[in-house]
């Protein structure tokens, strides 16, 4: 290729959702070109070899939010997409007991019996009320968010649909769900739950890549955001993609070759080339030049038009707005390589609970501790963490009778503070070691004897994550999922439906509704509204009308 091949679109980014962007406007027969600055396709789903003989999902680790309708569009199950499902988790403590998490109904309430009668029935009204909210903002995840200021017909039809469904919840429900949307993760737990252990363990979901405490408003959004996922059907169940999370990227590769696009690896964009207000291609950083009608970053909102897009092509009051976008970086992840499977004291062996997520918090005033350590610039002494063991489940991750570990750390500071400086280059070797001991220490409530089965951990923070993936401050959902930061606010008010100020040129990662995850959904939304744009919307499913 050289400096002067035409493509009809081109895809910044082969992260999961520019991926998928790139397979339905393929297959939809245009001319398709994806650039990727690694050399290696996925974004922050990849499967990679760190360790010989071990695969680590090294950035996402389980699937459940990726959409079943967008599986079934692109056909990744022929292409080797395999999701296992795992059965649920469990929550250790300090003096030898564990609170499991099944997937199991009964056994979960016979579970929560033990520990607190009272929580049993409150957990019936906690999983009512987390449903309805799910089937609620479910049927918005692949429509395009409403411009409340726009007059056009599909924006007046989108909110319609809106005010239909907030009208069939009836007024108290509604307001239920404005408050839900609106309040903390620990103040609706606190309203349902009495046992500190039960609340610590739902409560990760609610801060899980999010700059945000427990207490902080917004946060049981959060939480309905990972409730919102499925396997084979099961509304919140969550399952690992056979051979890594690389597997999904992989499909989506698959997809896009065979519907004829082109991946183009080992470089990324230095900039999107603009003229009188219209895209018209992307300069790679090694030097070569693509044209296009059409170009579509993958890309974070904040990277795409602070560090890749000449200023002078953008409306000020759009570059304050991207600016204010909050995208903070808060969380780690270790992932390890074990020469067998630790010991669980407290668990019976084999329980099935240990094949799912793990956890050592024990309250939610703890877990408020440790995002109070990462406001002030340092990793948190009592850290949250979710961990997993899925060679347990996938024996494709490590060689026979070996294992691989990952865990999702909260909180770690994208700017470390050491001295009194907070800078991203703070962290190195030592700092790195100080982190992961810390992560090891807390570890040991579960399996005391960790240390001693470690054969290598890769540890990554926000820092690292941004400058591999390209993730701003190594934030997950590319921007904070908080209420000023959703629907047709996502990520700036008048651009919520993929579009940008500068023509033909298109926003479809996470940092676009309806949010983060390996979801799809911002890629499939955006290539909807592309092939809507060019004449070819007819040609898109029709579940994504």
């Amino acid at each position: 290729m050289g400096q002067h091949d035409k493509f009809d679109a081109i895809i910044a980014g082969a992260g999961h959702n520019g991926l998928t962007t790139a397979c339905y406007l393929a297959k939809a027969g245009l001319k398709v070109l994806v650039v990727e600055k690694n050399d290696w396709i996925g974004g922050a789903s990849v499967s990679r070899s760190l360790h010989d003989g071990w695969t680590y999902s090294n950035c996402s680790y389980v699937c459940s939010l990726l959409r079943r309708e967008i599986v079934r569009d692109l056909e990744l199950p022929r292409f080797g997409l395999q999701v296992i499902p795992y059965e649920g988790g469990a929550s250790f403590t300090p003096d030898g007991d564990y609170f499991a998490y099944y997937s199991d109904h009964d056994a979960l309430r016979r579970e929560m019996f033990r520990h607190s009668p009272a929580d049993v029935d409150a957990y019936e009204r906690f999983s009512q009320t987390v449903i309805r909210q799910c089937r609620f903002i479910r049927p918005f995840l692949l429509r395009n968010a409403p411009d409340p200021s726009s007059l056009r017909p599909r924006d007046l039809n989108e909110l319609l649909f809106l005010l239909k469904k907030a009208h069939g919840l009836g007024a108290r429900e509604l307001g239920e769900t404005l408050r839900f949307w609106t309040m903390s993760i620990g103040d609706f737990l606190d309203e349902h739950f009495e046992s500190d252990l039960i609340k610590a363990h739902i409560a990760g979901a609610g801060i899980i890549g999010t700059g945000l405490g427990v207490y902080s408003p917004g946060t049981a959004y959060v939480l309905l955001h990972h409730y919102m996922g499925d396997v084979d059907g099961s509304i919140g169940a969550w399952g690992f993609a056979r051979g890594g999370m690389g597997a999904i990227a992989n499909a989506l590769g698959a997809c896009l070759e065979e519907a004829g696009g082109t991946i183009v690896t080992g470089s990324g964009v230095d900039e999107f080339l603009v003229k009188d207000g219209r895209i018209t291609g992307v300069a790679l950083e090694n030097g070569d030049t693509y044209e296009a009608p059409i170009v579509a970053s993958n890309m974070d909102v904040k990277r795409t038009f602070l560090e890749h897009t000449e200023e002078k092509h953008l409306p000020e009051d759009f570059t304050r707005a991207v600016k204010r976008f909050k995208i903070r970086g808060s969380s780690g992840k270790l992932n390890i390589a074990l020469d067998a499977l630790p010991e669980f004291p407290a668990a019976p062996k084999g329980a099935p609970f240990l094949r799912g997520d793990m956890h050592c918090s024990q309250s939610l005033n703890e877990l408020e501790r440790a995002y109070d350590d990462w406001k002030e610039g340092r990793w948190s002494q009592q850290p949250y963490f979710d961990m997993l063991i899925p060679s347990q489940i996938d024996p494709t991750m490590a060689p026979p009778g070996k294992h691989m570990m990952t865990v999702f750390v909260q909180y770690a500071p994208y700017d470390l503070e050491v001295n009194g400086i907070r800078s991203g280059e703070n962290w190195n070797d030592e700092t790195r070691k100080q982190f992961a001991d810390c992560v090891f220490d807390k570890i040991e409530i579960a399996m005391p004897d960790i240390r001693k089965h470690v054969l290598h951990a890769e540890i990554r923070t926000p820092w690292d994550i941004e400058n591999e993936v390209g993730l701003t401050e190594g934030n997950i959902f590319q921007g904070e999922l908080t209420f000023d930061q959703l629907l047709f606010n996502r990520p700036v008010p008048g651009y919520s439906q993929y579009r940008t100020p500068i023509d033909g040129m298109y926003l479809v990662g996470s940092s676009a509704h309806p949010g983060g995850g390996v979801m799809a959904a911002p890629g499939a939304n955006a290539a909807r509204e592309i092939l809507r744009n060019v004449g070819k919307g007819n040609l898109m499913p029709s579940h994504a009308a």
